[in-house]
């Protein structure tokens, strides 16, 4: 049997334009567009519709003629998600169209909301949801249209600044005099003349006792986690992500000092594990902490927690 022509595609096309008369409260709606503000018209019972309508479609009578700026800022009512566009829609990639009633209103009108770049066939993404709050953006030429409206944007509720903050710090005598030993290797601290415990980095006084300190003790570099917080945010300071911080208390220190714990996967790192200090190399040595790149785990067994508690 022969086969079946294909079917032809028929066009009704008006090739000067189709031009119709828009009433006045449909122009006023457009002018109105054209001129960057939205409006409804309000009903005899009092209701504001949008896009404004001659005759209420409740109660079929003519509206009042009495006309009210909405919005600009509107809520999705409803929603449908194009994964695909079509060449025929108003985006090349993924986009929604909703039903947005503008502040002001009792009704919605359908336009098309774009909520960024997807990847062609990308599901709708967490923030589009039913609720959500929209602003319309105008083109920057208008006509009276409602293509006037290029599409509606999420209102902005989050920022995210880059931001810095860059300061000099001036040690006083206590910490300047720890700096120094750290700039010769020396890891320094104070004895408090009543506790007779040392402190690390040294401060001048003891916070326990609130008494002025002055003899100084070196300690080793040697010491124990006594505990510690996983990170997953990066640090220019850390070898990678995830990293640990730890407070270890040095060997023969009364307080732990606050470090960067590394050479070990974060999720090795213990309480009690012993640890030594990793020293940069000699030529890189300056007055700061970070003559210390974190401390690592040596071969010795971990101290017990009934030892560290008091440190915690």
């Amino acid at each position: 049997m022969p086969s079946e022509a294909a079917e032809p595609n028929h066009l009704v096309a008006f090739p000067g334009g189709y031009t119709r008369s828009v009433g006045p409260v449909t122009g006023r709606f457009l002018s109105e567009l054209r001129d960057g503000r939205m409006v409804g018209v309000r009903t005899a019972g009092g209701r504001v519709l949008v896009p404004p309508a001659e005759c209420d479609p409740e109660t079929g009578e003519d509206v009042t003629g009495e006309f009210v700026e909405v919005g600009p800022a509107g809520t999705v009512t409803t929603w449908s998600w194009v994964p695909r566009p079509a060449k025929e829609h108003p985006f090349d990639r993924p986009f929604a169209w909703a039903l947005i009633r503008p502040d002001g209103a009792d009704t919605a009108l359908l336009h098309a909301l774009d909520l960024g770049v997807f990847e062609p066939g990308a599901k709708p993404p967490k923030v589009l949801k039913t609720g959500m709050r929209v602003r319309p953006k105008y083109r920057a030429e208008r006509t009276g249209t409602i293509g006037d409206i290029e599409c509606f944007l999420p209102e902005v509720t989050m920022i995210n600044p880059q931001a810095a903050l860059e300061y000099r710090l001036k040690g006083g005598r206590a910490l300047g005099r720890f700096l120094e030993g750290i700039s010769e290797g020396r890891i320094l601290g104070h004895r408090c003349p009543v506790c007779e415990k040392v402190i690390v980095p040294m401060k001048g006084f003891c916070t326990r006792d609130g008494v002025p300190t002055t003899e100084e003790v070196e300690l080793p570099d040697t010491g124990t986690v006594t505990t510690f917080a996983v990170n997953n945010i990066p640090d220019p300071r850390a070898p990678e992500v995830p990293f640990v911080s730890g407070y270890v208390l040095l060997d023969g220190a009364g307080l732990t000092m606050l470090t960067l714990v590394a050479g070990i996967p974060a999720d090795q790192v213990r309480m009690g594990m012993r640890v030594r200090a990793a020293w940069r190399p000699r030529e890189e040595w300056d007055r700061s902490m970070a003559n210390i790149k974190w401390f690592e785990p040596i071969d010795e067994p971990d101290v017990p927690f009934e030892e560290i508690k008091d440190y915690m």
